[in-house]
């Protein structure tokens, strides 16, 4: 394969960046929902924060493979305060959607650029983004229907750890 355009492969590493900046982020979340003593959700979410290290760990290959050179970048400190469950996967569905957005426009100049391996490489990231949104709605609708609700909330927790286990 040969190497990666210089405009890619910034784009490539600071799409690690992202990735590893979503891996902290959930991880974030994960010690609020913990702290507020919802382990099913706290699990949840560090399940998913291994699944965005992952994400960044398929594109530093990606990049190494092509005979190109991976640069981290800084990862930006993630918020450690929510204002309960619903804002917490509120802003995680934001987030994915921000991630969305960052892949097709990585999918567009990879297009622009005739670069097809990469397309290839990404149109596994662009189906894994629609899932996740969809995964992300789905919980959140769950959220906001049983906010109000103690037992509602536990019973979600308890369900989102019991999907946590038998992910991890």
């Amino acid at each position: 394969m040969p190497e990666l355009q210089p405009s890619l492969l910034d784009r490539l590493n600071q799409q690690i960046a992202n990735e590893l900046h979503a891996s902290h982020l959930y991880l974030a979340m994960g010690a609020y929902l913990d702290a507020e003593d919802y382990p099913g959700m706290a699990a949840w979410m560090r399940v998913h924060a291994e699944e965005e290290r992952g994400h960044a760990m398929k594109f530093y290959h990606h990049v190494d493979h092509r005979g190109s050179r991976v640069e981290l970048h800084a990862i930006e400190k993630p918020p450690s305060k929510f204002k309960g469950p619903a804002d917490v996967f509120a802003q995680a569905l934001r987030h994915e959607q921000e991630v969305t957005a960052q892949i097709h426009e990585l999918y567009e100049a990879a297009r622009d650029e005739k670069d097809y391996a990469l397309q290839v490489f990404l149109n596994w990231f662009v189906q894994e983004q629609a899932e996740e949104e969809e995964l992300f709605k789905s919980v959140l609708a769950k959220v906001k229907r049983v906010q109000d609700e103690a037992t509602g909330l536990m019973l979600l927790d308890h369900e989102l750890g019991s999907r946590a286990e038998t992910s991890g």
